[in-house]
């Protein structure tokens, strides 16, 4: 008789490896697809908070019959801008008036489900209130209505609160330096030169020289200071943007959301390398680093000196939702979607080559007037960017420049900057 096989139990270890590397080539081919379709839900979401945004902005245009004021909120009777909240002038920024400082995203909160921030910010009676100590005095003060100037915020609850509906998804800042994000901006059109430094003198009026400028270079649907509507938008609110994405930053250095300063400014003249003459002069900057084109150089110096980044760390693109410089939440549509992006001064209400961009892939969120959301690409026609605004006058001695842009004229930045004009008479005809 034969002796009796013993049974064989489990697998070899060749057999266990065989099995493991299987496992690994799956997962390592369904991982890029999970994270696809991660990012496709959070492309999805942030695209219904632009539409949000919108029907915000029409919901409060048949409320009002007018567009919220880009640059809105307070002054005072005669016109010295800051009153602070201890009535004597002394240097703290916690109540007072705001300068005329609010951007058009503060009157629309109670028009996307944010209406007990806007009772806090519109009536704060005294459940807001700031703690003034200084050599001179001492004392606990409520906020003014409407709050106080976004750029010193000093605390102020409301201005220092993140909204989900201003927020992408995929957009992963959060918290401080920031003084409550936002990654959605309003259109200021095809022209930067001239935006308005908020002086407060003349009770929020703008002097006859920058008004000029605002005319002739603020072609968008938002104007800083300027009541508009629907009836000014001339092109079609179906072929003029509105509102568009931005990134917020996130302190590494990128080139879209960290702001390196350049020659120029609105009351200056352009000088020589000026992005008024170039908007380039941000894109060819030498301080990006050619290893990794999309952020600046570690060498590039942080001082607020023409051709450094701006030394603020709460100065970045998209970091106060409450406040109108252009660098929280406004944008021009002169460089693509995605460009780099630079000011003209180290004040945040200055201006210079701003696009909008994003944390998607390829492009970015726009608003346009109808309500509709579009995704732009990075590849969109966007012109000669070489183009040089003309300037046809020169007021006073202190070198003020007017740029008026080829007023009623079609943009020199292709369809990108057609898009971003309300009343320059394109006929857009192309897909985008």
């Amino acid at each position: 008789m034969s002796p009796r096989r013993s049974l064989r139990l489990g697998f070899t270890l060749v057999e266990l490896l065989v099995v493991i590397a299987i496992i690994g080539v799956l997962v390592g081919l369904l991982l890029p697809a999970v994270q696809a379709a991660r990012e496709a839900a959070r492309r999805m979401s942030c695209s219904n908070n632009v539409k949000q945004i919108g029907l915000a902005i029409h919901n409060y245009h048949s409320s009002y019959n007018q567009l919220p004021i880009y640059g809105g909120g307070t002054t005072s009777p005669d016109g010295a801008g800051y009153t602070y909240a201890d009535g004597l002038g002394n240097t703290t920024t916690g109540g007072g008036y705001n300068r005329l400082r609010l951007s058009f995203l503060v009157g629309l909160t109670p028009f996307f489900e944010q209406q007990a921030m806007w009772e806090q910010i519109s009536n704060p009676f005294n459940q807001n209130t700031v703690t003034i100590d200084d050599p001179t005095t001492s004392m606990t003060s409520p906020w003014s209505p409407m709050g106080p100037n976004p750029g010193y915020q000093n605390g102020y609850p409301p201005f220092a609160t993140e909204m989900a509906t201003l927020r992408c998804p995929s957009d992963p800042g959060t918290g401080l330096p920031a003084q409550g994000r936002t990654n959605y901006t309003g259109c200021l059109g095809d022209g930067y030169f001239g935006f308005e430094r908020s002086n407060p003198k003349t009770n929020g009026q703008e002097s006859s020289p920058h008004a000029e400028r605002q005319r002739g270079t603020q072609r968008g649907v938002f104007v800083h200071r300027q009541s508009l509507g629907f009836r000014d938008i001339l092109d079609g609110l179906s072929n003029t943007i509105m509102c568009g994405e931005i990134a917020t930053d996130l302190g590494d250095m990128d080139t879209r959301t960290d702001l390196l300063r350049v020659p120029g400014g609105s009351t200056g003249g352009p000088g020589t390398g000026s992005a008024v003459l170039d908007p380039t002069v941000c894109s060819n900057s030498p301080q990006i680093d050619p290893q990794r084109p999309q952020f600046w150089s570690p060498t590039t110096p942080r001082d607020n000196s023409v051709g450094g980044l701006i030394t603020s760390a709460t100065d970045r693109r998209g970091f106060r939702w409450a406040d109108c410089g252009p660098m929280f939440t406004g944008f021009f549509t002169v460089l693509p979607p995605n460009s780099t992006s630079c000011n003209m001064s180290e004040i945040t209400i200055e201006a210079g080559p701003m696009s909008t961009s994003s944390r998607h892939q390829g492009g970015t969120h726009v608003l346009m007037g109808d309500g509709a959301v579009k995704f732009i690409t990075d590849s969109i026609d966007a012109g000669n960017s070489n183009a040089t605004t003309p300037y046809y006058a020169v007021h006073g001695n202190n070198g003020s420049y007017i740029s008026e842009n080829g007023v009623g004229q079609g943009s020199p930045y292709g369809l990108w900057g057609a898009l971003g004009t309300r009343a320059s008479k394109e006929v857009i005809d192309e897909q985008f």
